[in-house]
């Protein structure tokens, strides 16, 4: 490996809220027992060193001492560009497609408002990222959801049947479409995309698509970007991204929405406009640029390699040592979402008593059932190899061996 995804950083008082809030008054997230340290594993950042050509870009703005009003630079836009062709195979990309978002949950209110009143039904696919549901709640929208199913080989799967009936009945006309899917980890194969659209055109769905993790992949796994897969779907879709994850990045914000319909695109900008907020962070567009660069690709390749082994080992220990524990092996994402259904209910415990468990000896796992799976754990994986075996040794002996 040429860039560090071994080096054990100790994030404390560095505005890391993944290790600040543990053990702070009102958190979720108890101190752990004495002589146990805390693995972050719970909130969705990366704990590794940032792509060295992140840091040089944002030093190399900070040589120059003044930070007034800008608009975003050509070489912000060709950076996104380039990116997208090179890493998505996207050729059709113009800055005028490219709008500027705080974040991309910002980027689905604006979506979504701009399309549904407070009441109108939304669907979207459980298990759900909880952002959506808060995001989705705020705003007075009716979450609909359409359950993902597990094939027989324990793949998440979209159920067609079941989303062809909720629109019809419920008569929705947007929908969030996750790609790749947080929590499930799934990275949609370009059919099921294809038929995805197939019925969200059908039922003249606009389409707010969050392809945030669309960089961390598994090497030999292809993520399919929404708007390519038919010219209804390029024309009815808006899709947001964010440089956020694949880099750690989300300290930075910025986020932004790719549209290629004037019309979809003309309602989103007016309504992220009105709030007077929408607005970048002159440090975020070095950051985005240097981490869209050669290098930054070098390392997402390296760190898409890296999650990986730390995914095949996680679920290669859950398989042989945690029985009762079960999870799909993610294709995209670095989070894991474990059912232990059947092991609380062997052992006649609780999945509050569960996580617990895990937080007194240091894991600081996420409670499923914010993501509406009723017995589930979400864990972050992105962590150096040692700690990620570490967890699992502090779990085996005990939480799930005790």
């Amino acid at each position: 490996m040429t860039y560090d995804f071994t080096s054990i950083l100790d994030r404390r008082g560095h505005d890391a809220l993944a290790v600040d809030a543990i053990g702070a008054a009102g958190s979720a997230y108890p101190a752990p027992d004495e002589g146990f340290d805390a693995i972050p594993m719970w909130v969705a950042d990366m704990n590794f060193p940032v792509a060295p050509s992140i840091t040089r870009a944002v030093e190399e703005r900070l040589k120059y001492p003044t930070f007034g009003y800008f608009s975003p630079s050509d070489a912000y836009y060709q950076a996104i560009i380039d990116w997208h062709r090179i890493r998505k195979g996207v050729g059709d990309l113009e800055p005028k497609h490219i709008g500027y978002e705080n974040g991309v949950l910002g980027g689905v209110v604006s979506a979504v408002t701009s399309f549904a009143a407070p009441g109108d039904p939304v669907l979207v696919h459980s298990p759900t990222y909880v952002g959506f549901t808060h995001a989705l709640e705020d705003n007075g929208l009716r979450i609909v959801h359409s359950p993902l199913v597990r094939d027989e080989a324990g793949v998440w799967r979209m159920d067609f049947e079941d989303m062809e009936r909720r629109l019809a009945e419920e008569h929705i006309h947007v929908a969030i479409f996750c790609s790749p899917h947080n929590p499930c980890g799934r990275v949609w194969e370009r059919w099921e995309v294809e038929r995805a659209m197939e019925l969200f055109r059908a039922h003249d769905c606009v389409v707010i698509s969050d392809e945030i993790w669309s960089d961390i992949v598994r090497p030999g796994v292809t993520h399919v970007p929404t708007q390519t897969v038919s010219e209804d779907a390029r024309m009815r879709t808006i899709a947001l991204y964010a440089p956020s994850k694949t880099f750690n990045l989300a300290g930075l914000i910025g986020s932004y929405h790719v549209i290629y319909s004037d019309y979809l695109r003309d309602r989103v900008e007016s309504k992220g406009t009105k709030t007077h907020y929408n607005s970048m962070n002159v440090l975020s567009q070095h950051a985005l640029i240097g981490a869209y660069g050669p290098e930054g690709q070098a390392w997402a390749d390296e760190l898409n390699q890296v999650i990986a082994g730390n995914v095949d080992w996680a679920c290669d220990f859950i398989e042989q040592r945690l029985p009762g524990v079960s999870c799909a092996r993610p294709e995209g994402t670095y989070m894991l979402f474990l059912d232990c259904t059947a092991w609380c209910a062997e052992h006649g415990r609780s999945i509050d008593e569960l996580l617990r468990a895990g937080w007194r000896v240091g894991v600081d796992w996420q409670d499923g059932r914010a993501f509406h799976g009723p017995c589930h754990i979400r864990m972050n994986l992105a962590l150096p190899l040692s700690r990620v075996q570490e967890a699992f040794g502090r779990l085996e002996e005990h939480v799930f061996g005790a």
